[in-house]
């Protein structure tokens, strides 16, 4: 998870031109103008379209692996396995306090299959790249642990500004390094930005087709047959978020975890049902084989997502206080409300989804 109060600290002189007060937070205009305007370039890229944006993703994913590659050189020459002691701290408490985190940080792999309409890969491939993905995020930030913590005693790495920052530039001895590090998780931070771009907005282009959203954000770019609509819906939140200052983002951020949860478990349930109904459905990539494995596979996933939703209540280890409980329940309310905007009717089957969408044309 990439914190912007975090990555502030770093440059004191963009904390200049006091704006107003959200809840507490001094919210800056040199501060703000950063995501403002980034949201404006990230959001003009995935306008041009998908291999736009995938060459601008592909030449930043570059040079962070890079980034981590000179961290592991560092790790190596000048890191020492004796500053990894102790491996865990807080018991229990402080197991479950980094596992609430884990959901945030395995977002995004669903861009996979959301822009699948837009590149030529086979229907089997998506699925594995979906599955090969999520393994080297394990590995890298399984990666980037090991390292940062091989760099300095624990005690110094829990009182540094930037830790992973810090921990480079110990390695090396070098402040100049540490601003590299830096620069690559900018650069890992816009990685996320502009893939979570590119899916939030074909999510939100499909829900409109299938009437959950008004028709408007279904609109195509004329040139570019990007859902240009929703794309600057999007980038007008992302342009504005800073500017509601940090506290309200890490409220927002707090909140998107049991969310993301949540979707997970209905995910997992939707997969346990189709199992169900839809035996006979036509299914490249077929989890669990074809027997009753992958509906005991999907019931795992459920249980698994409900433990980890328990997590965020009143009294557990990572509870939410009550500002992220708030926003959770007001975004939930509201996709409740555009659900209610599907046709009812629709029975299931293998062409329920074009049912669906002759239903929607004639209702227009």
């Amino acid at each position: 998870m990439h914190s912007p109060a975090r990555r502030s600290t770093s440059s004191p002189e963009l904390s200049r031109i006091p704006l107003w007060t959200v809840a507490g937070d001094q919210v800056h205009l040199t501060w703000a103008l950063v995501g403002a305007v980034a949201a404006v370039v990230i959001t003009l890229i995935n306008i041009r379209g998908v291999k736009i944006a995938g060459a601008a993703q592909t030449f930043v994913v570059v040079f962070l692996l890079v980034i981590g590659l000179i961290l592991v050189f560092g790790s190596v020459t000048g890191g020492s396995a004796a500053n990894m002691q102790p491996f865990f701290t807080g018991g229990s408490a402080g197991f479950f306090a980094v596992l609430v985190v884990v959901p945030f940080l395995f977002v995004g792999f669903d861009v996979i299959p959301q822009s699948a309409e837009e590149v030529n890969i086979p229907a089997r491939q998506i699925g594995r790249l979906v599955v090969v993905a999520v393994v080297l995020a394990t590995i890298w930030y399984v990666m980037t642990i090991l390292t940062t913590s091989s760099a300095m005693p624990a005690d110094e790495l829990a009182g540094a500004d930037i830790a992973t920052a810090d921990a480079m530039g110990t390695m090396f001895g070098s402040d100049i390094m540490a601003n590299v590090l830096i620069a690559g998780g900018i650069a890992g931070i816009l990685t996320s930005w502009n893939s979570l771009l590119l899916g939030a907005s074909r999510l939100m282009y499909s829900m409109s087709r299938s009437g959950m959203l008004p028709r408007w954000f279904g609109v195509l770019h004329p040139r570019y047959r990007t859902p240009v609509n929703a794309l600057v819906f999007i980038g007008a939140l992302s342009f504005a978020a800073p500017f509601f200052g940090t506290q309200m983002l890490g409220w927002l951020v707090d909140s998107g975890a049991p969310s993301i949860v949540l979707a997970y478990i209905l995910v997992a349930l939707v997969f346990v049902i189709l199992r169900r109904r839809e035996p006979a459905m036509e299914r490249p990539l077929r989890i669990g084989g074809a027997g009753n494995g992958g509906t005991v596979i999907g019931w795992i996933a459920v249980v698994l997502c409900v433990a980890l939703l328990s997590l965020y209540l009143p009294g557990m280890p990572a509870a939410l206080t009550p500002p992220p409980w708030i926003l959770f329940g007001l975004w939930w309310v509201l996709g409740v409300v555009f659900l209610l905007r599907i046709p009812r009717g629709i029975a299931p089957g293998y062409d329920a989804e074009e049912r669906l969408l002759d239903q929607l044309s004639d209702r227009r």
